[in-house]
């Protein structure tokens, strides 16, 4: 029988070299001393060392299915490496490779875990149709509020919405004859009457509609016109204090208790009255009052009484203004008629038309002439119709009462007939 390796007697029952189902499992040839009639082993490389059994008999292995038989004892010598003696050491055993890594287990989710809400898009949605929703109605108010005024324009709770025409026409159909009505007043329990008009107090209809009209691009103003909200416009009521002032201060000199020093035009002639002392109305804390009261008339239509302030006031006009306006104006006015001649028509006015046109009022410490403008219309009547006279700009307008007031009053102070005729130039340029 034939030694395998080095020597070494096959194990009792092990298949011979070349048996039935022997053959070279790893490419490599086995070595022997007679190479010629052994047949390859089955291993790649024989057992080294007596450890225990393996299932291959590879290298750290004991007797395997093609070693030997199970609990084989364990050689005495050192093992050997098959095939023919070599000399040198023997090669060094390669390691086996390391186990790869472990590959991370996908992380499931736990059973308590809930699955994540869709409710945050159901709100995107919503919010994106939210604002979509707006700017239509933003684009649709614009549409709507093309108008010179916008729609849902008020002004003291009248719609003056539409062209500026419109609403002009708006306001003064609400407001003109409460604007153009006495204001009601009371000094020192007297009642008396003030005209808006003579007293520079209007309601400025066209200020009120150019403020009022313009688009206005505010979102929450456009949006809420579609829905009826109001779009609230300040009337414009200017004062004219400068004309308030003399208002009252002719009102004070015919109210309270107090009169002032003046000279009265009665029965052809001129009358010095003396003034006394007493109460009288408070001019410069009656401004104020005033102006509330006309915008509260305004406001409502309703013409309430506003009981002004008074004070007490000694006479300004002493006995010596009262001489010297005796002396220079009211005793020449009233000497002899005084003529007014415009273009080929003439006017006398004298001791029975005098009296309804002419007063004297206080002015700073001094009496001076006051003419009725309205009285001195009345007594002229037509008598200068179809003359014109020229303007400053060039424009020909009919006489005015004021265009008579001027030379009157410097023909009363005349002593000669030619100084008692004041002509009227038609044409000054």
């Amino acid at each position: 029988m034939a030694d395998y390796g080095q020597g070494f007697p096959p194990a009792p029952g092990a298949p011979m070299p070349g048996g039935p189902g022997v053959g070279t499992t790893q490419g490599f040839p086995a070595y022997g001393d007679d190479q010629a009639d052994a047949g390859p082993v089955t291993e790649a490389f024989p057992a080294y060392g007596g450890g225990p059994a393996g299932p291959t008999g590879g290298p750290g292995f004991g007797t395997g299915p093609v070693g030997g038989p199970a609990g084989a004892a364990a050689f005495d010598e050192a093992p050997q490496w098959p095939g023919p003696d070599l000399d040198g050491p023997l090669p060094t055993p390669v390691p086996a490779p390391a186990p790869a890594a472990p590959r991370p287990v996908a992380t499931q989710p736990k059973a308590g875990d809930k699955p994540a809400k869709k409710g945050r898009s159901k709100l995107v949605l919503l919010g994106g149709g939210v604002i979509a929703l707006i700017g239509v109605a933003y684009g649709a108010g614009l549409l709507l509020n093309h108008s010179d005024v916008p729609k849902g324009t008020t002004v003291l709770s009248v719609d003056i919405s539409g062209s500026r025409d419109e609403a002009v026409s708006k306001l003064q159909t609400a407001f003109g004859t409460r604007a153009a009505a006495p204001i009601q007043l009371s000094v020192g329990g007297k009642p008396v009457e003030l005209k808006p008009e003579k007293a520079g107090l209007t309601l400025d209809a066209q200020t009120t509609v150019r403020n009022a009209a313009g688009s206005d691009y505010n979102p929450i103003t456009v949006i809420g016109s579609l829905l009826g909200n109001e779009r609230v416009a300040e009337p414009v009521m200017p004062i004219d204090e400068e004309k308030l002032q003399v208002a009252l201060q002719e009102l004070a000199g015919t109210s309270g208790t107090a009169t002032e020093g003046t000279i009265k035009f009665d029965t052809g002639k001129a009358v010095a009255v003396p003034g006394t002392p007493g109460t009288t109305l408070d001019v410069d804390a009656s401004v104020q009052l005033v102006s509330k009261t006309f915008k509260d008339q305004v406001a409502t239509g309703k013409a309430a009484v506003a009981e002004l302030p008074t004070t007490t006031k000694a006479p300004t006009i002493g006995q010596a203004e009262l001489d010297r306006a005796m002396k220079e104006f009211a005793e020449p006015a009233m000497s002899a008629n005084a003529t007014v001649k415009v273009g080929t028509k003439t006017i006398a006015f004298g001791a029975r038309s005098l009296p309804k046109i002419l007063s004297m009022q206080p002015v700073d410490g001094r009496l001076v002439e006051k003419f009725d403008l309205e009285a001195l219309k009345a007594t002229y009547g037509n008598t200068f119709d179809g003359i014109l006279i020229t303007r400053g700009n060039g424009e020909k307008t009919p006489v005015t009462p004021q265009d008579i007031a001027g030379p009157l009053g410097k023909a009363l102070r005349g002593k000669t007939t030619a100084e008692r005729t004041a002509v009227v130039d038609t044409n000054p340029n």
